[in-house]
């Protein structure tokens, strides 16, 4: 399996997922990724049943997206040996053209102006001869925009996870976050255009009167937003509002952030599936997102939907002020999704390809230290 960096986004979350159920299974599975800015390790432990290999790749001062995209592709092309692999399944554009034959999950379609990127994420699109999505909206949009069929296999998540953040034994880390942060409506993801955050700046402003924080987490990217993120810190002062940014929270933090939090919101404008309001939702937190069709086929029934900053900002008190007409919902649909079963799916999907293979070799011993 291969990813584009050892940060916490939600693709490379998805790949460490799947790999370590992948390997729970039986399989034996090596993930593949650059080490960017000096990185040496992903941003949590692995299961040592999954092997690593993390490539070196150094930052470059004042190099470009465009350069730093090809420079990403070359250099994970070069150190990438696919020799002993059954399946070579890449989980993003530039891995998908690091490598010359794999399976390639699209996790969501983007639209990109900068040539390179254009031209990546149209190699990455037509180049695999396999395609996994983790929606049918999203399989919707492969067939109808390249002709190509996806074979569909939602996300995990780990809903035993955040659901005990949400419990007893859990309340002193909730506590913390609420003494730091006070009462608050949560956005993970970081202030870019992807996840709609200015819209999420003009909700908050319409919710005359509330006493909560807007508290905005995570953030770590490939892409450039500086000229996004002075867009929102302009607008915030406009609008007289003052977010708490947190940046990147670390992985054992995250699970109490979240379940604190009064309201989760989800303004994206292009998601593939939503793991982290799926995770919210595993912790018991009212979720508002934004009125999309691939957010209806997985959240309709335990979500409000807005269309707009008022929308939203509507739907935000509401949810503040009845967290619970929809928690057991949200939480039981959770609870329904697992990375045992997104690997049993996929492990259906490489035999088909990869015949007279057999796609169980028993247990995995964790690899030599060093290896």
């Amino acid at each position: 399996m291969l990813s584009y960096s050892t940060r916490p986004r939600g693709g490379v979350v998805h790949t460490l997922a799947l790999a370590e159920a992948l390997a729970e299974a039986g399989q034996d599975v090596t993930v593949w990724t650059l080490g960017r800015g000096g990185d040496s390790g992903f941003f949590r432990a692995v299961d040592p049943r999954v092997r690593q290999r993390i490539v070196r790749f150094p930052d470059v001062d004042g190099e470009g997206v465009g350069p730093r995209i090809l420079r990403s592709i070359e250099t994970l092309r070069a150190a990438f040996d696919p020799a002993g692999f059954d399946v070579v399944h890449a989980q993003d554009c530039i891995s998908a053209n690091a490598v010359s034959r794999c399976v390639r999950t699209v996790h969501h379609l983007d639209h990109f102006t900068t040539p390179e990127l254009v031209a990546c994420h149209e190699r990455a699109i037509t180049r695999p001869f396999a395609h996994v999505c983790v929606s049918a909206a999203v399989a919707g949009e492969l067939a109808e925009g390249w002709g190509l069929t996806a074979t569909v296999i939602p996300n995990g998540v780990d809903a035993a996870r955040f659901a005990a953040a949400a419990g007893p034994a859990a309340a002193p880390d909730r506590r913390r976050w609420r003494d730091r942060l006070g009462r608050y409506v949560l956005a993970v993801g970081g202030i870019e255009p992807r996840k709609g955050t200015v819209d999420l700046l003009e909700a908050y402003a319409l919710m005359h009167g509330t006493s909560r924080r807007l508290v905005i987490a995570g953030g770590e990217t490939l892409f450039d937003y500086r000229d996004y993120r002075t867009r929102f810190d302009k607008r915030a002062a406009e609008l007289g509002v003052h977010p708490i940014v947190l940046g990147p929270v670390d992985h054992d933090e995250l699970p109490s952030l979240v379940a604190a939090a009064d309201v989760f919101a989800f303004p994206s404008t292009k998601e593939g599936f939503g793991l982290a309001a799926m995770e919210a939702l595993a912790a018991g937190v009212p979720l508002v997102t934004r009125d999309l069709p691939v957010l209806r086929e997985v959240f309709d029934g335990v979500a409000r939907f807005a269309a707009d900053p008022a929308g939203f900002a509507g739907q935000l008190r509401a949810a503040a002020e009845d967290p619970e007409s929809l928690r057991e919902a949200g939480q039981n649909l959770a609870a329904g999704y697992s990375w045992q079963t997104a690997a049993a799916a996929h492990l259906e999907l490489y035999r088909s390809l990869v015949p007279g293979r057999p796609a169980v070799a028993g247990p995995v011993a964790p690899p030599p230290p060093g290896s």
